[in-house]
């Protein structure tokens, strides 16, 4: 019998699986493995919500293995260490993986293409798996990226696709091949209480029923903070329990302004994996340093606390980052606001922001997390980089009557209409009734000092 290994990594689905489809057309069996890597939790990965989403994702694997007569096999240990095992044990010929755009993710490609071919066994790595048009496929004329998304967007919804791959119907597993037990939810400590449930089966229900009930309207909806009406799929196109290829057809299929619409935020999470694959270091340095002297000491570290704790006295900045605690997961608009707030009304470091956010969000991807609060915080992509994006105007835009804010900030649920996005103008015993914080900080003041530091540094 000849053997190829699948290396499942953020790519935890059958459906429109090219490593998986590549090892069953040259092998006779096939081994889908999965790393628990100690060196993945190091760089980051091991927040509660994501291993918990993980545990989900990997369950619904092996389920759909199974219904096809394998199985997923499980280790516990160093990633190049454990697929040697599985390689010489099995005799296996070729190892296929979904291509990456990190520093860790390349580093874990050139090391396995190292020791695999010192051994004779062949490393294949697809690019396209986790992407829709992958990075280095779309560049401008003298250099090996985009840095501004309009004309990036042009070219890659010109470029022709793949036709999403059926998942198979049978996948044969050899039988003396070891696995640790899969993880599980249970024995993982602060989980968000709302955690959605992960899993291949549930992102693929998602997407249908999304694309049925709210598809059409996405256009006009999507910063629609109360209306809840955005897709909620990024936890499973970063696990890749769903295909982003094969949502942005299924989108095109149904066509419509607001399929369009979706098909363009799928565009921008294309468009910050070629940045972070061309310029790693942007997940932690500034793509475009503007030299921010950035706000340090007690009084920055007790704004951050209030910002994490949504306490910062503006109801709607306080509803999203509540909802976020709460569900591991942030509406986009949310996203946006919650960081300017930080980065520029409060002028802290937008590090500090990125990392509490890759500490709860169940979809807390390097690349779009790091290269989106840097698009905010003016040191990334944006082409305005000096914006700040005013709270309560942008309350009374997306969330009118304030149901969004009364959801999330229930002290605040005996304000009526768009007067909850500013009870600091409440006076007297009204005032006294409600136990929500004043401002942090008036806006024109936080405005003023994040001028002065950008323009003095």
């Amino acid at each position: 019998m000849t053997v190829a290994v699948v290396l499942y990594t953020s790519d935890l689905r059958v459906h429109d699986h090219p490593p998986l489809r590549a090892a069953l057309d040259g092998a006779q069996e096939v081994v889908p493995l999965f790393v628990r890597d100690p060196a993945v939790d190091r760089a980051g990965f091991a927040a509660p919500n994501r291993l918990a989403f993980l545990a989900d994702c990997l369950a619904d694997l092996d389920r759909a293995l199974k219904e096809r007569g394998g199985r997923l096999v499980v280790r516990n240990g160093d990633t190049t260490a454990e697929v040697r095992a599985v390689v010489r044990r099995t005799g296996a010929g070729e190892v296929h993986l979904a291509g990456g755009v990190t520093a860790f993710a390349r580093a874990r490609e050139e090391h396995l293409r190292e020791v695999l071919e010192g051994d004779g066994c062949r490393l294949h790595v697809h690019d396209g798996v986790v992407d829709v048009v992958p990075p280095g496929d779309v560049t401008p004329q003298g250099s090996d990226h985009f840095a501004v998304f309009t004309p990036y967007h042009r070219r890659w919804a010109g470029e022709p696709l793949r036709t999403p791959l059926a998942a198979p119907r049978a996948v044969r597993v050899p039988t003396d091949v070891r696995s640790d037990r899969l993880p599980g939810r249970s024995g993982i400590a602060d989980v968000s209480p709302g955690l959605a449930v992960g899993g291949e089966r549930e992102g693929r229900r998602r997407l249908a029923a999304w694309l049925t009930a709210h598809g059409d309207a996405y256009e006009q909806r999507h910063d629609d903070l109360a209306g809840d009406a955005t897709s909620r799929l990024s936890p499973y196109l970063h696990f890749g329990a769903v295909s982003a290829l094969e949502a942005v057809q299924r989108a095109r299929k149904r066509g419509g302004a607001g399929a369009e619409a979706f098909v363009r935020q799928l565009c921008w999470r294309d468009f910050h994996r070629q940045v972070l694959a061309a310029r790693p270091g942007a997940a932690r340095a500034d793509y475009r340093p503007r030299h921010d002297r950035w706000r340090r000491g007690p009084e920055a570290e007790a704004d951050l606390a209030a910002w994490r704790e949504g306490r910062t006295g503006y109801p709607v900045v306080d509803a999203a980052m509540r909802q976020l605690a709460h569900e591991g997961w942030m509406h986009n608009r949310g996203r946006l606001l919650t960081a300017s707030f930080l980065a520029k009304t409060l002028y802290v470091d937008w590090r500090e922001g990125a990392r509490h956010f890759l500490d709860l969000l169940v979809d807390g991807d390097v690349a779009n997390n790091q290269l989106n609060w840097q698009w905010v915080a003016g040191t990334g992509t944006d082409s305005r980089p000096n914006r700040v994006l005013n709270p309560v105007l942008q309350g009374r835009r997306y969330d009118p009557d304030g149901a969004y804010v009364r959801r999330w900030v229930p002290e605040l649920a005996g304000l009526s209409g768009p007067a909850v996005h500013e009870p600091w103008r409440l006076t007297g015993p009204e005032r006294a009734a409600y136990d929500y914080p004043d401002p942090l900080v008036e806006l024109s003041e936080g405005l003023a000092r994040f001028r002065r530091g950008r323009e003095t540094a």
